[in-house]
């Protein structure tokens, strides 16, 4: 499984949906590594993500390999910290990582039209990444309209939309338990898969 994971928005649960399937993919058998180009603010979540690769000799630096101090989007944080964002850098080290791993999972910085730098959005590092676009969603208010967007835009970019991932962050009320059919009636892309509050596994339907 190869993949670009991004969100409808900020604080959907990215990084703890991209640890959930690294961890399934990796007891399936497969080698599969995650990045996080960019992380703004600490890295918490790329020390996550490096833990759940398994893999001692994957550098931190290779999992996230452009850290911005300030939390805000990436064309923000590099201006307050008076630098340009590497997009040659993180071409460079994905490059590595896809060439030395099978399946490699990627985390986008907010969600999916946020600014890296002038001209640049997290879709166009999707695009040049060339991997299927998977949308993760916190299940609330709002979902349908959110998700219904950020599929219809990854397509007008000419990316690839393999599904959703519908996360459920909150405690579930009335329309979160009517979300995912409202979903699976208007798209045309699958839910792959809905993540439980609080869930520590995920099953993977992989032979």
């Amino acid at each position: 499984m190869n993949c670009f994971l991004t969100g409808t928005d900020t604080d959907v649960g990215k990084t703890y949906v991209a640890v959930l399937l690294t961890r399934a993919l990796r007891r399936a058998g497969l080698d599969t590594v995650a990045m996080k180009p960019i992380c703004c603010g600490d890295r918490d979540d790329a020390e996550k993500l490096r833990e759940a690769s398994g893999e001692k000799n994957i550098a931190l630096d290779e999992v996230n390999p452009v850290w911005l101090p300030m939390p805000a989007a990436p064309s923000v944080a590099a201006a307050r910290a008076g630098r340009e964002v590497d997009l040659d850098l993180i071409r460079a080290t994905f490059a590595r990582l896809r060439k030395s791993h099978r399946s490699i999972l990627v985390e986008g910085a907010g969600g999916w039209l946020v600014p890296i730098a002038r001209n640049y959005l997290v879709a166009d590092l999707a695009r040049d990444f060339a991997l299927p676009v998977v949308v993760v969603a916190r299940n609330r208010l709002g979902v349908l309209n959110h998700t219904l967007l950020t599929v219809e835009s990854i397509r007008a970019r000419g990316c690839e939309c393999a599904g959703v991932i519908l996360n459920n962050i909150d405690a579930p009320d009335e329309v979160s338990h009517t979300n995912r059919a409202a979903l699976e009636e208007l798209l045309d892309v699958p839910i792959l898969f809905e993540i439980a509050q609080n869930q520590r596994v995920i099953e993977l339907g992989i032979a």
